[in-house]
């Protein structure tokens, strides 16, 4: 009952009040340009810097950092789901919202927050771009590359792939090449290199450790691979660019 009483009261003081909420297609809009891959529209909102301007968005907290947070928790959750809905795959879409949420944690100012919700809107709009150009995949190499996203970690074959989408071997290979351009295992290859390179920049993590968690058969098989891919060896790719990153 004190919760009823107490929500009839603030519905009152609101409807007395000159202050509504905005039409939610302006939000919508900006949705979908990032979910269309429309690139040239969220760079315009984030110069605006639309996002810190909330009126009419409502109060989700009277503390001033504490509501901007809330605000960019609301819009990562939506745009998830509208890239999802555009084709983007789920686990990768949840997982760079999970990730920027976590990010956003730790912000200490509104500054900060809406600087990073600009590289979280621009981030995704990205990922939409190439979502678009890869369109025109067929449904067999669209499950690899999904397949290939989720489980870069593990030891992946031909086989595994074959298996997972029902064809054949010699068939899925040559659907594969004829979509991308390369063999299955060069991009299973060139997408382990790519984590790869995000652990080296971004984290701690000892090399061996890295060849591990990547399926590599040894340390030394993975570093062959990697300066094959980078033209420079995981060491010096760390030197170069790890604390330049932070």
């Amino acid at each position: 009952m004190a919760l009823s009483k107490e929500w009839y009261d603030a519905e009152f003081f609101d409807s007395e009040s000159d202050t509504l909420h905005r039409a939610p297609s302006i939000e919508y809009s900006f949705y979908n340009a990032v979910k269309t891959g429309d690139m040239e529209y969220v760079i315009k909102n984030c110069k605006e810097d639309a996002f810190i301007h909330l009126e009419g968005t409502g109060v989700l907290s009277r503390n001033t950092l504490q509501n901007i947070k809330y605000h960019f928790v609301v819009t990562t959750a939506m745009i998830t789901r509208y890239c999802i809905d555009g084709g983007l795959e789920p686990e990768q879409a949840y997982r760079l919202s999970d990730f920027y949420i976590l990010k956003m944690d730790s912000c200490s100012t509104v500054r900060q927050v809406a600087d990073l919700h600009h590289k979280m809107a621009k981030d995704f709009t990205g990922k939409m771009v190439l979502q678009k150009k890869s369109s025109i995949l067929s449904k067999p190499v669209t499950q690899c590359v999904d397949y290939i996203y989720s489980h870069i970690k593990e030891r992946i074959t031909i086989a595994d792939l074959a298996a997972y989408t029902g064809l054949s071997e010699s068939y899925l290979s040559r659907v594969f090449k004829q979509n991308l351009g390369v063999s299955i295992s060069d991009y299973i290859r060139a997408k382990k290199i790519e984590k790869a390179t995000h652990l080296l920049k971004y984290s701690d993590k000892p090399i061996i450790d890295i060849a591990n968690y990547l399926s590599f058969s040894s340390q030394s098989h993975f570093i062959q691979i990697f300066e094959s891919f980078m033209g420079l060896t995981p060491k010096k790719y760390r030197d170069r660019y790890y604390k330049s990153m932070w």
